[in-house]
């Protein structure tokens, strides 16, 4: 057949058909693999791997910046139980996910909403809206602390209309929500984009059908839209749970390095950081509490993912 083939094939009248020189195929060798993947392992391991690894050994030794320490078992842990600080950095950090997570994932959700039609000029307000998560916490935090401070443009305003003014940066639990309301500001639009790729894959049908049964906006919003994107939402309570539990730059900002008042507004994240640098920082202290907020943070995921698998089922 082969023959018959070439047989029928017309070559070109005076011209030699030059032969076709086998191709070489190199054999690739079982560490070419391994070769690629090596600068990516190399800073996993030098960033992530090590220094988490290096945590948990420290935790358990009384460490400190210029001292190797020795191993102290659970001392560090213990005394966790008994330190004032570390209660109230709890209590705050516990406070910041309550106050912060049910906004972060109610909120973006309805900006989304309000943004996934395509009117004319709906550019600029995506853009608009999404400018703050691009913009530097550090930048984000000095406008905030300029707006809210004793002579700052809010309290200006709130003096000019008879209200008087209000210690958002000196009363402790006023500076807190004044640390969450930024949190939440600087993170609408992150979470606005999670929802508008999730509200992109709701089939229209759904709210037509749900329309001509006569079911009203807030209606359509609770029976289909919520159910649709029930799954987004878990992964958007997830994530800004570890986020706000671990917050610090807001605080730290706003309240400076004490803490606020006599350090009432200290989160886990600011004690770790307050206790674990310098010349004299206890670095094994530090690491046990850096394990307590890995667990913690870690649990809040988990019970997040949990309670929507429960839901679904």
């Amino acid at each position: 057949m082969a023959s018959s083939t070439l047989s029928r094939v017309r070559r070109p009248e005076g011209k030699a058909v030059k032969p076709v020189k086998p191709v070489k195929v190199r054999r690739q060798l079982p560490t070419s693999p391994w070769l690629f993947a090596a600068p990516g392992l190399l800073i996993t391991g030098a960033f992530i791997l090590y220094p988490f690894v290096s945590t948990l050994v420290n935790a358990f030794t009384d460490r400190r910046t210029l001292i190797p320490g020795r191993f102290v078992g659970l001392a560090n842990f213990r005394e966790l139980l008994n330190d004032d600080m570390f209660w109230i950095g709890l209590r705050n950090s516990t406070l910041y996910v309550v106050g912060v997570v049910p906004a972060l994932v109610v909120l973006p959700l309805l900006l989304a909403l309000l943004v996934q039609k395509n009117i004319p000029g709906i550019t600029f307000f995506r853009s608009a809206f999404y400018t703050p998560v691009v913009a530097s916490i550090v930048v984000v935090g000095l406008i905030w602390v300029w707006l809210l401070d004793e002579r700052g443009l809010v309290n200006s305003l709130l003096e000019t209309i008879g209200v008087g003014r209000v210690g958002f940066l000196s009363d402790q639990w006023l500076l807190l929500l004044s640390a969450m309301a930024v949190t939440v500001w600087k993170g609408l639009g992150y979470y606005m984009i999670i929802y508008l790729a999730a509200l992109a894959d709701v089939p229209r049908e759904l709210h037509e059908a749900a329309a001509v049964d006569g079911a009203g906006a807030v209606r359509r919003f609770l029976t289909v839209t919520v159910p649709a994107v029930r799954s987004t939402m878990a992964l958007v309570g997830a994530l800004s749970s570890v986020a706000a539990f671990k917050v610090f730059s807001e605080v730290y900002l706003m309240a400076g390095p004490s803490g606020g008042p006599a350090g009432e507004d200290t989160t886990l994240v600011m004690l770790v950081q307050r206790t674990g640098t310098g010349l004299t920082g206890r670095v094994g202290y530090a690491s046990a509490l850096s394990v307590v907020v890995f667990v913690v943070t870690v649990a809040l995921m988990l019970l997040v993912l949990r309670a929507d698998r429960r839901d679904e089922s």
